[in-house]
């Protein structure tokens, strides 16, 4: 079991009790939109924002991703690591019929692919020093390798998610943190260099 200093939130109890299996770590669960209604456990979560960081795990859905939008603006100060789920497609065990995206949550996603989105995000990583801000990637990048402000800048977004196993529902901004918690600015280049 691997050990998480950051406390860890999450939609629903079973992402929970799935997480419990391979993490050792504090695991708040939103009881989905729930969070809206809920400022004790809104403020346990700025809380550990403050003190240790949060990971924001939610599904990789419209609803996870509202949700996880929704913490990202209400927590004003502390550290959060937005950790994404990859687009898994299916149903999970406990259910008759798959989420009407067809996509699995946070419960249904093998443990090497939570694992892999921990690890994407800077969280199974030993205590790194602060990136330079000259060897941060920045939006100006992302346009120079057609991510963005191209015709088909979409279209190229959502191939390099795939290829990230990254949900294909990020925002730009959201991308960006991303990709700056997973390569210094010449390594993303040299990746960039590669995909084409």
């Amino acid at each position: 079991m691997i050990h998480i200093k950051q406390a860890i939130v999450v939609e629903g109890k079973y992402d929970k009790i799935k997480l419990s299996s391979i993490v050792d770590a504090v695991i708040l669960v939103t009881n989905g939109f729930q969070i809206y209604k809920n400022p004790e456990q809104l403020d346990l979560i700025r809380y550990y924002a403050r003190t240790t960081g949060v990971i924001l795990m939610t599904d990789a859905d419209r609803a996870g991703f509202q949700i996880r939008n929704y913490l990202k603006g209400a927590i004003q100060q502390g550290t959060v690591y937005q950790v994404y789920t990859p687009d898994v497609y299916g149903k999970e065990h406990r259910k008759e019929k798959p989420s009407a995206e067809g996509k699995l949550g946070v419960e249904g996603i093998r443990k090497e692919l939570l694992l892999a989105a921990l690890e994407r995000a800077g969280v199974l990583a030993e205590e790194a020093a602060p990136k330079n801000p000259e060897e941060q990637i920045t939006a100006y990048d992302l346009y120079t390798v057609g991510l963005n402000g191209q015709a088909d800048s979409s279209d190229r977004r959502r191939a390099l998610q795939k290829q990230l196993s990254l949900p294909a529902r990020m925002s730009t901004t959201s991308l960006l943190e991303v990709l700056n918690t997973m390569y210094t600015k010449d390594a993303f280049f040299q990746m960039m260099e590669q995909l084409t």
